[in-house]
């Protein structure tokens, strides 16, 4: 008998009226034919209220009670979803995190999931019971109630799906599926039919709320179909469904992702050697701060600036952390920001098509919004600009990209429950044991790629666009592009290009770097190395576990830029095979598939 698993957040189970729609939808479900699990979320704002009473009696409650505390809020709302769907004349049995037997690690607030027993759920399950499933909380092995953290109760609805091998993972919200942007913030946003798992991560790290990015992850570890629906329209709408496949393959861009209050934080004149990067991000993965753009350019004289962004709320502990590294480093100074937005877009698209981050840079420059940094990734790219001018970016890239014009579906809701079986049941089994580790898919060695920098830009609006327009008119597909953070009004701009394509980039870029008086480097060869896979970003040790590789090595990261699911590292040619045989040993443990 197929499986489905519906999570309702906490605005769909808000009042008792709610909890009854909800209650409803469980039946219907199980009336199709289906064994039925429901994960809830505590009430309303239940949550928020709990945390205001702590906080009215300490300033700094411990962990342990808080968790303890917050826990009650979702023990409220499988009890009554359970008695609902007993009052309609079904069979319903709630059970908290740890009578399910979900294990977690012991950090309070923020566990990690390590297991799932599946052996009450399957006999409950067998006997006709919805089971009612409490999300975010699970215990330690000292049977401490722990909690997920922000989208835990996702985290736990599509963790349950993937242990019970559910055909699909309904996420129930108050919003109609995912849109190409956020839409109380662009009113021509529109919602997708489908979107892939690899672009709905980058889209929920990004800022875009519907899911938080762990629970994505899961999704995609383990191939679950997440099905995200408005809990308000009792009927069949469609919704959005994230799966392995884009909603098109003809579009370049999927949607376009803003947060606005990000914090920069930039090292300047660091030792260009290895070890550099290492000192820093150690520090931060210390305190465990998980950083979102890294930005590091081509080296000169001897010496490099470092940049990176972490959310306006970590910036204080984020800055201490440095200030340490930087003595260590001898580092000729910090500097910091924390009056800029990141602005990115994402599409699967972007990794086989040209010119598609000359458009972003064109249209920003046309509503006047200057660059501060960019970073780019297969199928991500992002930017820094000012806060104030947020919004004009983000509504500005959205209609470059005509993403308010519909596309073609793929797939349809009823393709979920005759697709083929995604994963062999015992392999499913042997990676639950660590289930919320990270996971490498793998390391990989690029040794077709040039690099090229213009050095001395004037760091104003229009720039890059110019660049990047001579470069897509040459029909030359640019990989990693990485600007610094401007200096004196001028910024390095540096990008690779297949090696094939190197003079004609050379060329393009010195008209205009003789023009507006800038310079030129390029090397003709580059090696980059990639790490890419699950928890790339919100795991904090990848970083730190590449540039201690890579030191032990002997070899000099000479770029760097980041993704959810990536870490791209640019090396001198002929240290890649080396650098790669150093990641696979560091990231062995982990790796998917080792060779």
């Amino acid at each position: 008998m197929p499986l489905i698993v519906q999570k309702f957040g906490g605005t769909s189970v808000a009042d008792a009226e709610k909890i009854q729609v909800a209650a409803r939808r469980a039946i219907q479900a199980q009336q199709q034919g289906n064994q039925v699990v429901v994960v809830v979320s505590a009430m309303g704002k239940q949550t928020d209220m709990l945390v205001d009473l702590a906080d009215q009696l300490c300033e700094d409650p411990p962990a342990r009670e808080m968790d303890m505390l917050l826990s009650t809020g979702e023990q409220v709302s499988v009890a009554l979803m359970a008695i609902a769907i007993h009052s309609l004349g079904h069979k319903a049995v709630s059970l908290t995190g740890g009578q399910i037997g979900i294990r977690t690690d012991s950090s309070h607030t923020k566990a990690r999931i390590q297991s799932i027993s599946t052996g009450r759920m399957r006999q409950l399950l067998d006997d006709g019971n919805i089971i009612i499933a409490a999300g975010f909380q699970g215990i330690d092995e000292a049977f401490n109630i722990t909690t997920l953290g922000r989208g835990g109760s996702d985290t736990t609805a599509v963790a349950l799906a993937a242990v019970l091998e559910a055909s699909v993972c309904e996420i129930y919200t108050d919003v109609d599926g995912v849109f190409t942007t956020d839409p109380r913030l662009v009113s021509e946003a529109r919602k997708m039919n489908q979107v892939s798992h690899d672009e709905m991560l980058e889209l929920a790290s990004l800022g875009a709320g519907v899911m938080h990015s762990r629970s994505i992850e899961f999704g995609k570890k383990f191939n679950v179909p997440i099905h995200i629906r408005n809990s308000a329209v009792f009927n069949d709408e469609m919704g959005t469904i994230v799966g392995p496949m884009p909603e098109s393959e003809e579009r370049s861009v999927s949607g376009v992702a803003l947060i606005k209050k990000e914090a920069r934080i930039t090292i300047r004149g660091v030792p260009d050697q290895p070890g550099t990067s290492l000192s820093i991000f150690l520090r931060l993965s210390e305190v465990n701060l998980a950083v979102d753009m890294i930005v590091q350019n081509v080296g000169a004289e001897g010496q490099a600036d470092i940049s990176f962004t972490v959310l306006d709320s970590d910036l204080r502990e984020a800055l201490q952390a440095v200030e340490k590294a930087a003595a260590e480093l001898g580092a000729q100074g910090i500097t910091h920001d924390a009056n800029v937005s990141k602005v990115s877009i994402v599409g699967l698209g972007m990794a086989t098509q040209t010119g598609v981050a000359d458009r972003m840079f064109r249209a920003l420059a046309d509503t006047d919004v200057n660059i501060e940094a960019i970073t780019t990734s297969q199928i991500k790219v992002s930017v820094l600009v000012e806060q104030e001018k947020a919004m004009d970016a983000l509504l500005a890239v959205h209609r470059e990209f005509e993403l308010e014009k519909p596309a073609r579906a793929r797939v349809t809701y009823s393709d979920l429950a005759t697709a083929e079986k995604r994963t062999d049941a015992s392999t499913v089994v042997d990676r639950l044991q660590h289930m919320e580790e990270l996971t490498i898919e793998g390391v990989v060695l690029d040794q077709s790629q040039a690099r090229v920098t213009m050095a001395l830009v004037p760091d104003q609006p229009g720039i890059v666009a110019r660049i990047f327009e001579a470069v897509a008119a040459e029909d030359v597909l640019v990989d990693m592009i990485v600007q610094s953070m401007g200096t004196d009004g001028y910024a390095n701009v540096s990008f690779t290009v297949p090696r094939k394509s190197v003079d004609q980039a050379r060329s393009v870029v010195g008209k205009l770097a003789a023009e507006l008086g800038g310079s030129i480097t390029h090397e003709p060869e580059i090696d980059i190395l990639s790490v890419f896979g699950i928890g790339i970003r919100s795991h904090t040790g990848v970083g730190t576990r590449t540039f201690q590789a890579l030191l032990e090595a002997g070899i000099n990261a000479e770029m760097i830029n980041t993704s959810e699911i990536r870490l791209n590292v640019a090396v001198a040619s002929g240290k890649g095979e080396a650098g790669l045989a150093a990641l696979k040993e560091a990231f062995r443990d982990v790796l998917s598939e080792v060779d």
